[in-house]
């Protein structure tokens, strides 16, 4: 009855076999499912966001370390994802590694990282749909009671998403062509109104953070060393790095499709490569088109892409930002529904949550009540809790899941020597090593109060795994492990 026992890698893939999921995508549809939940809140508000508050043009840089650190966990998910090609990404590596407790630990935090991520992107949405269709603001965007248009958003993508996965990746191919072509405009139709003395200092002095902020607004590793809180300089450059990482967050949702792809060896290391890079090159051109355009103390923060288009006299580009807002922030809702329904499928299958919820659907061969429970959740927050001081622990979460990831890798070749892995990350102990310490140095740039609202979370996971799934894991009865 250990909470240390793990599950046996045969019995995984095995499982993974005959789980009645259907094997339907190719390496194309991983590359778009990537760039879909990628590229969205990220490109479009947060750096402009964190160019005013914490980092101005340096905020190029802050795109720069996320995107190397979400490299670095991403060659250990392509490693696990190309040798274990199952439901459940880093939950089930966790398993097969570290132990059931670390399993449930990291799935309790990715359900956290999608279903808030997905709460706070459907809002933003409303927002999105209001200013570019005129709609009653009482209805639709921040202001409302309910937020019907979040709502209503999740529930369209929810019968999507249900119906089948391979119709779930043509509607995120379509949208994903849609929104790249909007970033390309971005950066090219930016460049016309290129102001260089923008970028200079490139790295603002640092300076005290204003009066009104709370100490539990300060980064953890400045309240541990007892530093003055501050903005901007080196530290504001990682701060904003912590968190404009939520950006880069999702890429890891394709880990969890390795049981519905064709040639999951293959592809699944495409898909999560190929996504990051594209996501990575084009996250860094609109940061510094965007910081040469505008004055970083003058971006707008509710809309900084568009309003930066305003300001130059190209209301028609804005408009055109508003439309790939709108076509972004939907695909990074689909991509987020699909995983949520596969990570809480693999930790009912193993027998940590009710079983129903890994019964998959005779007929579209989706987990449909997985996702379709999840969707109700999200609604919820969506439309009634105005989340967007919480967006902070989507990245905590990711980070989180990234350093148990990063772990796995030399523990699995230690125990699993001979296991065939089609692709290997690359100076292993020392780049997981790395990368693990990356992720945790990454997540003590997040405030206090997101640390606070994360063990808080943990605790709750906690209480459920000891009054629930320790007892009925499928571990715990040998008759019911394979």
């Amino acid at each position: 009855m250990s909470v240390f026992r793990t599950m046996p890698v045969e019995d995984v893939l095995t499982r993974g076999e005959r789980s009645g999921l259907i094997r339907r995508l190719t390496g194309r549809d991983l590359v778009g499912f990537g760039i879909g939940i990628i590229i969205g809140t990220g490109v479009f508000t947060l750096a402009g966001i964190e160019a005013k508050e914490h980092a101005g043009p340096s905020v190029v840089l802050s795109f720069v370390v996320g995107g190397i650190v979400a490299a670095l966990a991403a060659l250990a998910y392509a490693e696990l994802a190309s040798a274990v090609p199952t439901a459940g990404s880093a939950y089930t590596y966790g398993y097969a590694t570290l132990g059931e407790l670390f399993a449930w630990i990291i799935g309790w935090d990715l359900l956290l990282e999608f279903a808030l991520g997905a709460a706070v992107v459907s809002r933003s949405w409303s927002g999105y749909v209001s200013n570019l269709l005129g709609l009653p603001p009482q209805w639709f965007g921040e202001d409302a009671t309910i937020n019907v248009g979040a709502i209503l958003i999740i529930a369209i993508l929810t019968v999507i998403a249900v119906v089948g996965i391979r119709e779930s990746s043509w509607v995120t191919n379509a949208l994903v062509v849609v929104k790249v072509a909007v970033c390309v405009l971005v950066i090219v139709a930016g460049l016309f109104f290129f102001n260089g003395a923008n970028l200079t200092p490139f790295i603002p002095p640092a300076q005290p953070a204003p009066e009104t902020a709370s100490g539990l607004e300060q980064p953890l590793l400045q309240a541990a060393l007892g530093m003055e809180q501050s903005m901007y300089g080196i530290g504001g450059m990682f701060t904003a790095a912590a968190i404009v990482f939520f950006a880069y967050t999702g890429f890891e949702a394709l880990a969890n499709l390795g049981e519905e792809t064709k040639r999951p060896k293959r592809d699944l290391p495409v898909g999560l490569l190929g996504s990051l890079i594209v996501c990575t090159v084009l996250y860094v051109a609109v940061a510094i088109v965007l910081t040469a355009m505008v004055d970083y103390r003058q971006i707008d923060e509710a809309a900084p892409l568009a309003a930066a288009f305003q300001s130059v006299g190209q209301p028609w580009v804005a408009a055109l930002i508003a439309l790939g807002a709108v076509t972004g922030l939907t695909s990074v809702m689909m991509v987020e529904l699909v995983t949520i329904g596969r990570i809480g499928f693999a930790m009912s299958r193993d027998g940590l949550l009710p079983p129903k919820l890994s019964q998959v659907h005779p007929k579209w061969g989706t987990p449909h009540r997985m996702t379709i429970g999840g969707a109700v959740v999200i609604m919820l927050l969506a439309g009634f809790i105005p989340i967007s001081e919480l967006a902070d622990m989507v990245s905590i979460g990711a980070l989180s899941g990234f350093v148990i990831v990063s772990i796995a890798v030399p523990v699995l070749r230690s125990r699993k020597p001979d296991l065939h892995r089609p692709f290997k990350m690359p100076l292993s102990p020392v780049l997981p090593i790395i990368s693990a310490l990356a992720c945790l140095y990454l997540m003590s740039n997040l405030d206090v109060i997101t640390w606070i609202r994360f063990g808080a979370w943990l605790v709750l996971g906690l209480a459920i795994y000891f009054g629930y799934g320790h007892r009925h894991a499928r571990l715990a009865d040998p008759s019911r492990s394979k």
